[in-house]
């Protein structure tokens, strides 16, 4: 029954106590908050913490959106504020790894279900994960408004203008943190993408 209605639908039926419908706008949402955390923090401990910190907050604050039609921003901007707060924190611990911690390059690997590729060679698919592997080290490596603004606009699809209400900056700051942003991809990508 819930499945079939619009996302603008399930938010009125969820401001009015309907918990059937604020767990289906849960479940369509949890994969896109995921993913911004995911391209945004290095720690896949944390990614789930931050996921489930976020539907939480959206699923206490719905009542508080006036315009359903503006809750993807909504959403984004909830997911920014968690974020930031998210880098405050882990700037002020210090940082320890564990005694029995290996250093090798094989643990930043991403642990990550993916699709299976039914029209993929084996070949085909090792390529691709790898591939996957450097565009994931590459978004890391960004400084974090950078990472912030680039997985805003290509993952999240927002507009220039919906980053800068977001981010509280100006829309050409925004631009210049893109351009920045897919210039650095770009250069470290060059030798694997033709």
């Amino acid at each position: 029954m819930y499945k079939n209605k619009t996302q603008e639908e399930l938010i009125e039926m969820a401001r009015n106590d309907n918990l059937d419908a604020l767990e289906e706008l849960v479940k369509r949402n949890q994969n896109s908050v995921y993913a911004s955390f995911y391209y945004l923090s290095s720690n896949c401990e944390d990614v789930l913490d931050l996921t489930q910190e976020a539907l939480l907050k959206m699923a206490k604050n719905i009542k508080k959106l006036k315009d359903p039609e503006k809750f993807k921003p909504w959403l984004n901007q909830i997911v920014t504020r968690l974020f930031y707060d998210y880098i405050r924190r882990k700037n002020k611990k210090l940082q320890t790894v564990p005694i029995d911690k290996k250093r090798d390059d094989e643990e930043d690997k991403f642990n990550v279900s993916e699709v299976p590729c039914k029209t993929c060679t084996p070949e085909e698919k090792t390529l691709n994960t790898e591939l996957n592997c450097l565009i994931e080290r590459s978004i890391q490596k960004l400084p974090d408004s950078f990472r912030l603004a680039i997985i805003l606009r290509e993952f999240q699809g927002l507009s220039y203008e919906e980053i800068a209400e977001i981010t509280n900056t100006n829309v050409g700051t925004v631009k210049s943190r893109i351009a920045r942003a897919r210039n650095k991809l770009q250069s470290d990508l060059k030798q694997y993408i033709a």
